[in-house]
């Protein structure tokens, strides 16, 4: 048991207050971006007349930005500083977004995934400054339940994208379904497809505009230096040395096994709901299921960050390491639940996993980086690229998804065998996290 009630957002005498509020905005708003993309499978895939694993490549695109940007942002870091991180990343965020009017214009699909890409490269900067300049904001003792604290806001700004997703782009397609869109001629179908993009796009540029505003914000706030006194690359020699770290090493895998796990479980609840509320019990039409199905996302999202805060507080008293170990098992339970379950119980369940998922990415994140010092910054890039877990492993249940029926059970709800996986390889990392005291 611990307790503690030293302020987590100061350090030797100085307060933090602005900066990590500045900071913590950040978290907000890539959350935001994260979570509006994911109902976008299922709507690029309605739009183009896809797959839904066609429709998949938005989140390959997406997450694959993270992969790539990743190191180049740590070295990018390294040399100049958090802030500079901070500042280029929010400005590819904003290009990024931008770059959505362009493909629109176009009317293809693959200048989409380009600007996901361009826009996730931003988000790459921005996660691989903010986590560790968070940490960096006080004390070592205080730095879990601090970086706990900034990612509380992660699903605040998940939850705006969520309900724009819905209201704004979902609720406002063309309401003819899937099966319908492929009877139509090449003129009506050019003529929908060029209505639904023009909804599609119009969050994403005001997105960008507030982004821009943002960065000129923290451009003129003067920002803490005490993360940024070294400046020496030395990029091999740092990333042998913390790869030989056998925590930060597991950790890596158990961070792309759970961002894996959460983007399978906020993009495909779209495809589980529908699937769900179009079978005979309901009788729904598809545009209905959809909307019904992103409500039930935003709910799991509520829970979510109400959840995280929850969290957050009993680490003050709880092992870091015992607490993810008990909410991934507890998030294994509920997943076999989704598997099983053929009915609205099924839904609660997925809606619960995300209960169990609140705290997982801070605190693997905090515990893998305890002690590393200025190593932080390329350690925080092989977290961020750990993120590449959503872009490989959705894809997959899609496939999974596109198969209709495995045995007695609906694909949709077979599919959910991977985040089951994925929970299994966490409850590993927490174990071992407490059985060696990490």
């Amino acid at each position: 048991m611990k307790h503690t009630k030293q302020s987590i957002i100061s350090k030797d005498g100085v307060s933090y207050l602005i900066p990590f509020i500045l900071i913590t905005s950040c978290f907000a708003l890539w959350g935001f971006a994260n979570d509006i993309t994911n109902p976008m499978v299922k709507a690029f895939s309605k739009i183009f007349r896809m797959s839904a694993t066609d429709g998949a490549l938005v989140q390959v695109a997406f997450y694959g930005g993270y992969f790539a940007m990743a190191f180049p942002a740590a070295i990018f870091i390294r040399k100049y500083s958090y802030k500079a991180g901070v500042l280029l990343g929010l400005g590819m965020y904003a290009f990024g977004a931008f770059l959505f009017f362009p493909a629109k214009m176009t009317g293809e699909y693959y200048p989409f995934l380009i600007a996901y890409f361009i826009l996730t490269c931003g988000l790459s900067f921005l996660e691989t400054s903010c986590n560790p300049y968070i940490l960096s904001m006080g004390t070592e003792e205080t730095a879990t339940r601090r970086l706990n604290l900034a990612q509380s806001f992660n699903p605040m700004g998940s939850l705006l994208g969520m309900y724009v997703a819905m209201q704004f782009i979902q609720a406002k397609l063309h309401p003819m379904c899937t099966e319908e869109r492929v009877l139509l001629n090449d003129s009506e179908f050019q003529a929908i497809k060029e209505s639904d993009l023009t909804v599609l796009i119009a969050p994403y540029l005001i997105i960008g505009l507030i982004i821009l505003a943002m960065l000129i914000v923290i451009r003129l706030v003067k920002m803490p230096k005490n993360g940024d006194q070294n400046h020496k690359i030395d990029f091999f020699p740092t990333l042998k040395r913390i790869f030989m770290e056998t925590r930060y090493r597991e950790g890596v895998i158990a961070q792309f096994f759970y961002v894996g796990a959460q983007i399978m479980c906020w993009t495909f609840i779209i495809q589980y709901g529908t699937h769900l509320f179009m079978s005979p019990d309901f009788g729904m039409d598809e545009k209905s299921a959809e909307v019904l199905s992103q409500q039930y996302n935003i709910i799991a999202m509520v829970i979510f960050c109400v959840s995280r805060f929850i969290c957050t507080f009993i680490l003050r008293y709880l092992n870091a390491g015992k607490l993810l170990m008990i909410l991934a098992i507890f998030g294994g339970l509920f997943t076999l639940g989704t598997i099983f379950l053929q009915n609205i119980f099924g839904l609660y369940c997925l809606v619960a996993v995300s209960a169990c998922m609140s705290l997982m990415f801070p605190t693997i994140y905090g515990i893998a980086l305890k002690g590393m010092g200025d190593d932080a910054k390329f350690g925080a890039a092989g977290l961020i690229m750990a993120i590449l877990g959503g872009s490989v492993l959705p894809p997959l249940q899609a496939c999974i998804i596109d198969m209709k029926e495995i045995g007695w059970l609906p694909a949709v709800n077979v599919s959910f065998i991977l985040p089951f996986i994925c929970f299994l390889v966490i409850i590993g990392y927490g174990y071992r996290t407490v059985k060696r005291n990490w």
